[in-house]
């Protein structure tokens, strides 16, 4: 499993007691019976780990999967890796 994934299983199960057999690629933030405040919630402690900016409005929404969220944040890592550092 790779990070991003491992990670936000871990976020759904432990914070917002999603089943575990229920979170796959597939699964919508809403069939996990996460409300609005809790999908922004998650968004903002996603932001806060992997310090990618993520956008509340779009990446919280009920129909947003979990692989679609992996996807945005693996890619987004990888933005900011590819970006040269500008304390130099």
């Amino acid at each position: 499993m790779n990070p991003v994934r491992e990670h936000l299983v871990t976020l759904l199960t432990e914070k917002f007691e999603a089943p575990p057999g229920s979170i796959d690629d597939d699964a919508a933030l809403e069939d996990l019976d996460l409300d609005s405040l809790a999908r922004v919630e998650l968004v903002f402690s996603l932001q806060d780990h992997w310090g990618v900016p993520l956008d509340d409005d779009h990446d919280s929404t009920a129909d947003v999967t979990v692989g679609q969220l992996v996807d945005r944040i693996r890619t987004l890592l990888a933005q900011s890796a590819q970006q040269p550092d500008k304390s130099e």
